[in-house]
C-alpha cells in the first residue's frame, strides 16, 4: 500500500450481483487492484477472493454512520492511501468531508441510477450537493442522468463531473466465433434483476405473440437470467399462459458475471423493456448489460427509459422501443429472429460502438485521470 493506493468505500461489492458490483470490482482492475475495499457482509462473502485486500464490516448496509466513518479514517491511514473511491455518491460520498481531513487528496463519487431520485427530492437533493461539493469529481454513468444530477448539485460542482459509465470488458465480451452447427432455435436472451423497472412482465406478453405468429422451421427460444423480487410470480404466470414446452421460456436463476459473456455468445438477439417508474423518479441509469450484449455481437432491444437508449444507436446496432407497447417488441423481435444477416450488421456495429465509449480502455483513463493517477 502506498499514496497512490486507492480506498474504495461502497456498500455494493461481489459475492452481491447487479451493475454497481460490477462497475465497483471492474474499476479495481482498471486500477491495477492498487486498492483496498471498505464494504459491507454478505453471506457468501467467503467465495470472493480478490487479489486486493477486503474489509468487511459486520453489517448488510453500508451506511454513512459514525462507525462506518470511524472504520473508513483508520483503513485510510493504515494504509497510506490519498485516493478514495465512492462506489456510490448517494450515501457514502457524505464520508468525504472526514476523509479529506484525515489525509485524502483526491476524491472521487460515482452516480447511477439512484440519484437521480436523490437531486429531485429537497431533502436528498441538499445531501446530493454536499456530496458534490465535498469531493472533486462526480461521475455520471449517461447524459440522462447527468442533467438531474448536474441541476442538483449546481453550475460549480457540475463543472467537475466525468464521465464514468460501467466499463465493458471488449476483451471478454466477445461475438460467437462461428455460426452454431446445424439447425438450432434463434434465441432471445435477457439479462436482468426480476424488479418491475426491468420490464419483464411486457417481454413474456411480447413472447407470447411472438410464438403466434412464427413460422419458421425450428420455434424460437427465450432466454431469461437473473433473480429478484418479481421472479417467482412472472414465472408462474409465463408457465400458466405459455406452459413449459420447447418454446416455453427458459428461467436460468442468477447468472454469476464470470458467465454471462459466455451466455451472451449462445443468444441471437437482447431484449429488455427498461422502464421509468414513480412519475420519473426512477428510471434505467444506463444498463451496462446492454453495452455487453452489444459487444458480443448482439442487436439489441432497449426500452425508452433515462440512459439506456445511449447504449444503442437505434435502428443501427438495435432498437429503442416503448417499454408499454408488447406488440412493438414482438416485431422487433420476429423479424430479428428471422434475419441473421440483418442480426450480425447491427451486432457488429453495436460492438464499434461500445469500443468507442465503454470499453475498459476508454473508462479506465477517465478513471485514472479523475483520480490523479
Amino acid at each position: 500500500m502506498s499514496e497512490r493506493t486507492t480506498l474504495v468505500v461502497t456498500n455494493d461489492y461481489p459475492p452481491r450481483l447487479g451493475g454497481i458490483e460490477t462497475f465497483v470490482s471492474t474499476a479495481a482492475e482498471l486500477l491495477g487492484h492498487d486498492v483496498v475495499v471498505l464494504t459491507s457482509s454478505h453471506p457468501r462473502q467467503h467465495e470472493v477472493h480478490p487479489p486486493h485486500p477486503v474489509h468487511r464490516l459486520p453489517t448488510a448496509t453500508l451506511l454513512p454512520t459514525p462507525a462506518t466513518t470511524r472504520a473508513a479514517v483508520e483503513l485510510l491511514r493504515s494504509t497510506g492511501a490519498r485516493r478514495v473511491l465512492f462506489g456510490a455518491a448517494a450515501p457514502l460520498g457524505l464520508l468525504a468531508p472526514a476523509l479529506r481531513r484525515a489525509g485524502a487528496r483526491r476524491l472521487v463519487a460515482l452516480t447511477h441510477g439512484h440519484e437521480v431520485w436523490w437531486s429531485r427530492v429537497p431533502g436528498t437533493r441538499r445531501a446530493l450537493r454536499r456530496v458534490g461539493e465535498a469531493v472533486d469529481h462526480l461521475g455520471y454513468v449517461s447524459e440522462a442522468t447527468r442533467g438531474p444530477i448536474a441541476a442538483a448539485v449546481g453550475p460549480r460542482v457540475a463543472g467537475r463531473m466525468v464521465r464514468l459509465p460501467p466499463p465493458v470488458a471488449t476483451g471478454r465480451f466477445t461475438p460467437a466465433p462461428a455460426p452454431r452447427p446445424g439447425p438450432s432455435a434463434p434465441t432471445v436472451l435477457a439479462v436482468a434483476r426480476m424488479t418491475p423497472r426491468k420490464g419483464v412482465d411486457v417481454l413474456l406478453r411480447a413472447w407470447r405473440q411472438v410464438l403466434d405468429g412464427w413460422s419458421g422451421d425450428v420455434a424460437p427460444r427465450l432466454l431469461l437470467a437473473g433473480d429478484g423480487p418479481r421472479r417467482a410470480s412472472w414465472q408462474a404466470r409465463a408457465e400458466r399462459e405459455l406452459g413449459r414446452g420447447e418454446a416455453a421460456p427458459r428461467w436460468l436463476g442468477a447468472v454469476p458475471h464470470e458467465r454471462v459473456p459466455e451466455l451472451m455468445r449462445s443468444a441471437d438477439v437482447f431484449a429488455l423493456p427498461v422502464r421509468t417508474r414513480f412519475a420519473g423518479l426512477s428510471p434505467e441509469g444506463l444498463g451496462v448489460v446492454f453495452a455487453e450484449a452489444a459487444a458480443s455481437g448482439l442487436p439489441v432491444l432497449v426500452g425508452r427509459s433515462g440512459g439506456a437508449p445511449e447504449t444503442v444507436l437505434d435502428g443501427i446496432s438495435g432498437h429503442v422501443l416503448d417499454p408499454t407497447r408488447p406488440k412493438a417488441w414482438a416485431a422487433a423481435m420476429t423479424a430479428l429472429l428471422g434475419d441473421p444477416v440483418r442480426r450480425a450488421e447491427m451486432g457488429g456495429r453495436g460492438r464499434e460502438h461500445v469500443r468507442h465509449r465503454f470499453s475498459t480502455d476508454h473508462v479506465g483513463t477517465v478513471l485514472r485521470a479523475a483520480l490523479d493517477l
